[in-house]
């Protein structure tokens, strides 16, 4: 490297941030220079929001005089001093069609737009079922044949992430024609022709969707914002805008480094010696712009035609986001509280779909139903509503083809909230109240539409219930009136129930109107408890209880007593209790010989406690359900792996039977010492895993296990099975030495 091109390097820092600055400007200084223009999205064909101030905008040359002209309405304005216009229209009734003329100063060209109508403008947004189009429907080419609707107008809105808010963005109107809707949002549309054909009034869907995005991507950062549960990361996205504190304070230290690097390059160079790597941009303060990072897709495809007026917005989304159980619904809270903010027409409606049944890969049964019980829960924002999806879609695809019943729900929500219909049904039964009788639950429900009923004729299905004997038991259901009485024969004072809590339930209880009920779960489990169960367990005294639900980084105990024993023990025991979400619980009590006389050292092995335990321990002893584990007195012990290291398959400690090629009872660590970590007890002799808890930085996605996996690696490692158990409980006891 040179002189000058150490200069070269300083200019072009310099350069790129005024190329930011242009890139920014660009588009907005090609909208303002020459003939009179509209937004992109304004075209002929399009449906203006009926009954409401109709804006109109666009960009001049600085200074022109602007006239517009809407049917018989009309308004002037001159363009500001960098060009842009904005007139306000009066409302107007549905109805069309009309033209829109927009003329600048003398002698330039008027721009035209004709076939204009005035009625409901629906935003339609979301991911690939929202995008879904009317050609891959169930029965599409009747379907299409039939689209003959031209009071339905559909615009797409092209597929652009940006960094930054974006003031313009390019399509066209279409007309719903056979030769048309086999491109509309299938969702959409036929929720626009049920609108239609009640209502006799234009349906305009403005369309704005991308398969696959989350709905971060969707939404504006005054949403995050407004969400206390999002506000690390609605600092992320601050960190990431220009102008904001925590953006400068990241650029100025990034330019302080720059300055003192190039000092130190230019010296190197003079000398002859190597020059050292300059400082890396820092990636908290790169542009947001694909369309998998927060607000890109906002800036690019909902930005710039905010203010345009809406009668609501409906939104299918969540296939990308559906492992996040109640964390979603503070994520729709944000969405839907950021655009109506942005928006500045007040609580506008917003009615959305439910992600239909499907198999989505390894992920716990629970997974799905956990995600919908965060989607009923946002039917709490203020008008809102939600289509529910499970007798309509198909676990062996994830674009159910049945779009006609979505559109219609979507429509059924609309006719009875937005426009009044009280006599219409738009939703399926709702959980009202649990009551407990002997060995019986009575649920009741509310929105039962003249009687509950089974869509099929069959016996209720995906419906269960626990009680004392622990284990969640399919449940016979009997319909009496508007509730349900549940009972099983080997379930015993039952307190709680669920109801489609598993990702393939597809249940067929309904309305009076044939609307499905939603998943839900509503009780008190009982919690998992077998100690009295234990006798071996007389005499051992609670020194650690953990809700393993609360794994994480650090380990927060419910109980923690260590730091109050004063006493010496000769003996730990561990008791394991796992509740699956499909099968009965399970659980281990094992204990040993005292392998350390800390006890500080004998609960999770979290890196604080500076434990490294891969050793034989004696006089082990097992009591368990689980039939596979040997039970009782085990003379020649066992084995344990306690330690927060990584480790590896080597079996450099000579374990007696281990492996060399997978995780199980003979493994070895190394660095670094914040790492995987392991809690394990084996018996070698029965090559067996006792229990093993691992991952536990990883919470939901822990590897948690009694026995053997039935996977690789007989120790449970990567598995990251935590989340199949609807309830897991670890303590840790010790039994006192005798005096």
């Amino acid at each position: 490297m040179n002189f000058e091109m150490s200069e070269g390097l300083c200019m072009t820092l310099r350069l790129r941030a005024v190329c930011c600055l242009t890139v920014l400007l660009v588009p907005f200084i090609s909208t303002v220079r020459g003939d009179v223009r509209l937004p992109g999205f304004m075209s002929s064909h399009m449906v203006l929001q009926r009954d409401q101030p109709i804006p109109i905008w666009g960009w001049a040359d600085p200074n022109e005089p602007v006239e517009v002209h809407l049917g018989e309405a009309s308004a002037t304005t001159t363009a500001n001093a960098q060009g842009a216009w904005r007139v306000s229209l009066p409302a107007h009734a549905a109805g069309g069609p009309t033209v829109l003329t927009v003329s600048g100063k003398p002698g330039s060209p008027t721009l035209k737009l004709d076939d204009i109508l005035f009625g409901d403008v629906w935003l339609c947004s979301g991911q690939s079922n929202m995008e879904w189009v009317v050609a891959n429907c169930d029965n599409a080419a009747a379907e299409i044949a039939a689209a003959n609707f031209p009071q339905i107008r559909h615009i797409k809105i092209p597929k652009t992430p940006s960094a930054t808010p974006q003031e313009n963005v390019t399509s066209q109107w279409l007309v719903c024609t056979p030769e048309n809707v086999g491109g509309f949002t299938a969702a959409g549309f036929f929720m626009a022709r049920k609108l239609n054909q009640e209502l006799n009034i234009p349906i305009g869907l403005l369309h704005s969707s991308w398969g696959g995005t989350r709905i971060e991507p969707w939404t504006p950062p005054v949403g995050f914002t407004r969400v206390p549960e999002l506000k690390s990361l609605s600092e992320q996205i601050e960190q990431h805008i220009p102008g904001t504190p925590a953006y400068e304070a990241t650029l100025g230290r990034y330019i302080e480094q720059v300055e003192a690097w190039v000092p130190q390059a230019k010296a190197a160079q003079s000398s002859g010696q190597a020059v050292p790597m300059s400082p890396p941009f820092p990636d908290g303060i790169k542009p947001l712009a694909t369309h998998t990072d927060p607000t890109a897709l906002y800036n690019g495809m909902i930005h710039p035609f905010v203010g345009w007026p809406l009668r609501g917005a409906i939104w299918y989304q969540g296939e990308s986001n559906s492992s996040e159980g109640m964390l979603y619904r503070a994520k729709m809270e944000a969405l839907i509280a950021g655009w109506r903010q942005i928006w500045g027409i007040g609580d506008f409606p917003f009615y959305f779909v439910q992600i239909a049944p499907y198999q989505y890969g390894t992920a716990p049964v629970t997974t799905l139903p956990e995600f919908w019980e965060a989607q009923a829960a946002s039917t709490r924002i203020p008008n809102t509503g939600m289509v529910v999806t499970s007798d309509i879609g198909n676990v062996n695809d994830i674009h159910p083809r049945n779009k006609q019943d979505v559109g219609l729900r979507l429509a059924l929500l609309a006719l009875h909230r937005t426009y009044g219909q009280a006599e219409v049904v738009d939703s399926g039964p709702e959980f009202d109240s649990l009551k407990t009788e002997g060995d019986r639950l009575i649920v009741t429900f509310k929105n039962t539409a003249g009687g509950l009923k089974s869509r099929d004729g069959k016996p209720l299905t995906w419906f269960e219930i626990i009680g004392k004997d622990l284990g969640w038991k399919a449940a016979q259901a009997e319909i009496s009136g508007d509730s349900i009485i549940l009972s099983a024969p080997d379930v015993h004072e039952p307190s709680a129930v669920r109801f489609a809590w598993n990702k393939l339930a597809e249940p067929n209880l309904t309305n009076g109107a044939g609307l499905p009920a939603s998943a839900f779960r509503a009780g008190k489990v009982p919690k998992l408890d077998f100690l009295s169960q234990i006798e071996a367990a007389q005499g051992y005294e609670l020194v650690y209880d953990l809700d393993l639900n609360r794994l994480g980084k650090k380990i927060s105990y419910d109980v923690d007593h260590h730091a109050e024993w004063t006493r010496p023990f000769d003996r730990v025991g561990y008791l394991v209790e796992l509740q699956p979400a499909d099968g009965p619980a399970r659980y281990v009590f094992a204990s040993m010989d005292a392998f350390t006389a800390d006890i500080s050292k004998i609960g999770v092995p979290e890196i604080s406690q500076k434990v490294k335990f891969q050793q034989r321990i004696q006089n082990l002893h097992v009591t368990s359900n689980v039939t596979e584990l040997p039970q009782g007195a085990i003379p020649e012990g066992g084995n344990i792996e306690f330690w927060p290291h990584n480790y590896g398959m080597t079996n450099s400690a000579n374990v007696p039977g281990a492996s060399s090629t997978i995780y199980d009872f003979g493994d070895e660590t190394f660095d670094p010492i914040d790492g995987y970590g392991c809690m394990q007890v084996h018996s070698d002799k029965d090559r067996v895993t006792i229990f093993a808890l691992n991952h536990w930085a990883s919470g939901a996605s822990a590897d948690i296990g009694i026995g053997n996996s039935p996977g690789q690696h007989s120790d449970w490692t990567f598995s990251g099975n935590g989340g199949t158990y609807s309830a897991k409980r670890l303590r840790v006891f010790v039994h006192p030495a005798a005096n």
